[in-house]
């Protein structure tokens, strides 16, 4: 087999850095076939033990592995266009990693960048697909990827190519069903103002303890809605199921260990509803994550439950494939479907802290360790995050807002932690009957809390884990719905 070198660039406001890939040759994917044909592969992108596991305010060695962590990829053809979708085990990964996989992957195929999308699934049992330490959080586009960002774009990348390998005559269907007993709204209203590490008055708290009585209402709504793509052959057999549910993650697992969460669970549950183990080729399971920035698994008006590892996130996986499964005789499985993708980069201002803010936090830094917080017990957590936002992150950026449309189905992305109510706005407004938004898409750059939420405070909102404009939501909705109208056209 004949190989050659491939000299990636970076584009940044500071130059061009060079990544070196090595990349095996391929034939470009031909595209003169009308016939629709869809193709599904499982990457392994576990990282090695002895890592920090992230997503929590403590990072510990990864010690166990309980579960492998995968790249999930999805290949639909209609013989004109190409879309690609891979759903990643990870909390978070930045948009370079992307960029490295999608210039791979376009080399080898000739396919559009534009029409892959790929999304982290925001497990929190998972190493890191950032820098190490503290430089995890900072601005690194432009620089070369470390080694687990280069084994992981580089897995990505051979996921898709076996996916492309696999592809064949395929129909489609979709649906969803409302699951509302698996998510609820994490941020409330309290009786009275708490102190934030930024030294400022929030409204609203996120993860109250349970059952307080200083609990108000909820800060906003859900989505219930577990929406679904069911992918088999001409003859039945079935091929993939690409779900997608607003829930943040699950959880219950214990310290050390490695897992995919509820996300994986279910595509192995799905895999055994479906009757397709044991497949040549597999059977690709895929849990998607929505809009789930203020949602969790945890529902603060009733006592703590007691679960021992692993049992609460099965539970959820389980009802959630019983539930697919349970439409299964109502889907409209369909041959002839056309296939279109809208792309469009959005660029951001981003939040950076004002005067008043940079000498409080700069006070908070210079107290020493052992005298008591003023503010909260993360303001010296958030002192230093402040200052790295205003020396390393760039004025602006832009982002990817990505847009697919699968017969009447459609896809919408952002690269956020997004909240509940844009996802439920997106939806509204999209001129498809059915349409789910994946988060966390072609980048990701903290949460997104809607300009209204923002007046309301909670850790959402704080400066550095929310890192753009208060406005974001207006301008991405506004976008998104113009690539939406355009898929709708046929364009």
């Amino acid at each position: 087999m004949s190989f050659s070198t491939i000299i990636y660039f970076n584009k940044f406001t500071s130059g061009i850095v060079p990544l070196l890939f090595i990349l095996f040759c391929l034939p470009p994917l031909s595209a003169q076939n009308s016939m629709l044909k869809a193709g599904a592969s499982i990457s392994n992108i576990t990282p090695p033990l002895g890592e920090a596991i992230v997503g929590n305010w403590n990072s510990p060695p990864a010690t166990y592995i309980h579960d492998d962590l995968h790249a999930r990829s999805l290949v639909l053809d209609d013989g004109q266009t190409q879309l690609i979708i891979v759903i990643v085990d990870n909390v978070s990964i930045k948009r370079e990693v992307y960029d490295a996989a999608k210039y791979m992957i376009h080399h080898r195929t000739g396919i559009p960048m534009s029409h892959m999308l790929m999304a982290a699934t925001h497990t929190h049992s998972g190493t890191s697909a950032g820098r190490k330490g503290s430089a995890r959080r900072g601005w690194h586009y432009g620089e070369p990827l470390d080694e687990y960002q280069q084994f992981l774009a580089r897995r990505i990348a051979d996921g898709v190519m076996t996916a492309i390998g696999n592809l064949e005559p395929a129909r489609l269907a979709w649906g969803s069903v409302d699951v509302p007993e698996h998510v609820f709204n994490r941020r409330w209203h309290m009786n009275e103002p708490i102190w934030s590490p930024l030294g400022e008055k929030d409204q609203v708290q996120m993860n109250p303890p349970r059952q307080s009585p200083a609990l108000d209402k909820p800060a906003g709504p859900v989505d219930p809605e577990l929406s679904f793509l069911a992918v088999e052959s001409r003859d039945g057999r079935p091929i993939s199921l690409l779900a997608n549910y607003s829930l943040h993650y699950v959880g219950g697992v214990p310290s050390g260990h490695i897992s995919a969460d509820y996300f994986a669970v279910f595509a192995d549950r799905i895999q055994e509803l479906l009757k397709a183990d044991r497949q040549d080729p597999p059977f690709v399971g895929i849990m998607s994550n929505g809009t789930s920035g203020d949602i969790n698994n945890i529902n603060f008006t009733a006592p703590a439950e007691k679960n021992l590892p692993y049992e609460k996130m099965r539970y959820v996986a389980f009802d959630l494939a019983d539930k697919v499964i349970s439409q299964y005789p109502d889907m409209d499985f369909k041959e002839d479907i056309s296939l279109f993708a809208a792309q469009e980069e959005l660029r951001l201002a981003v939040r950076k802290p004002d005067e008043a803010l940079k000498e409080r936090m700069e006070k908070v830094r210079k107290r020493p360790e052992s005298d008591p917080p003023i503010y909260h017990n993360l303001e010296k957590v958030y002192a230093g995050r402040i200052a790295q936002i205003d020396k390393d992150w760039p004025d602006s950026i832009d982002i990817i807002l990505q847009t697919f449309r699968i017969g009447d189905l459609a896809i919408a992305s952002a690269p956020f932690e997004t909240f509940a109510e844009t996802g439920l706005e997106i939806k509204e407004k999209s001129p498809f009957p059915h349409t789910f938004t994946i988060e966390l898409a072609n980048g990701e750059y903290g949460y997104l809390p809607t300009p209204e939420q923002h007046e309301l405070g909670g850790y959402e909102t704080w400066i550095s884990t929310n890192r753009v404009e208060k406005q974001t939501t207006v301008k991405m909705v506004e976008v998104i719905q113009s690539l939406l109208k355009k898929l709708e056209e046929g364009k």
